[in-house]
């Protein structure tokens, strides 16, 4: 019995036909797998790292580092995820820049970012944790073209602004309730 490759296509979530190693501003969101806290928690409006939460913020720092198109702009490690805006340039790669496979994302793109980053902290979170193999990530990442100024201004806030939201966030509240003490309230069934 074969299958119907139709009814088994994973649905791109990318702008078709966009080149996401064309220089620009992009707002990214990747999610822990099964959006578990994996990375800390919110205090306070804060954001306290744990040690997985601070291999992510340290990796992250080291993207715009390691790769010459890259510059890292407003960024949060989140409990369960990480919001960032990442610009890239028309500058050329440097000898030092590990080349991606070619069935992999294009050499110096968001997809090729968003992968180096994703393998490192997989494999240090998981020496830490002594979990080898253990998936951190979900499969894939959100991105967002910014387009112009005032756009890129309000994502920043948003980022900023992300900790102290964090208790309203409708995909947290449930969660955040019953860390506080609070009861769900039972079902009908």
């Amino acid at each position: 019995m074969t299958s119907d490759p139709s009814k088994h296509r994973r649905r791109s979530i990318r702008l078709q036909g966009y080149d996401y190693s064309r220089a620009g501003a992009y707002f990214v969101t990747v999610c822990a797998q099964n959006r578990e806290y994996l990375f800390g928690e919110i205090a306070d409006g804060e954001m306290r790292l744990n040690e997985a939460g601070k291999i992510v913020r340290n990796e992250w720092l080291r993207t715009g580092d390691i790769r010459s198109n890259v510059e890292l702009d407003a960024f949060v490690v989140m409990p369960n995820h990480l919001h960032a805006i990442v610009f890239l340039s028309d500058e050329p790669r440097r000898r030092g820049d590990r080349p991606v496979a070619p069935t992999g994302p294009t050499p110096g793109s968001i997809g090729a970012i968003m992968a180096g980053f994703k393998s490192i902290t997989t494999k240090r979170i998981n020496e830490m944790r002594n979990t080898p193999g253990a998936s951190v990530w979900q499969r894939n990442y959100y991105e967002h073209i910014i387009r112009d100024g005032e756009s890129l201004d309000k994502i920043r806030e948003y980022i900023v602004n992300n900790p102290m939201q964090w208790a309203f966030d409708r995909e947290n509240l449930n969660i955040v309730r019953v860390r506080a003490g609070f009861k769900p309230a039972p079902t009908k069934e």
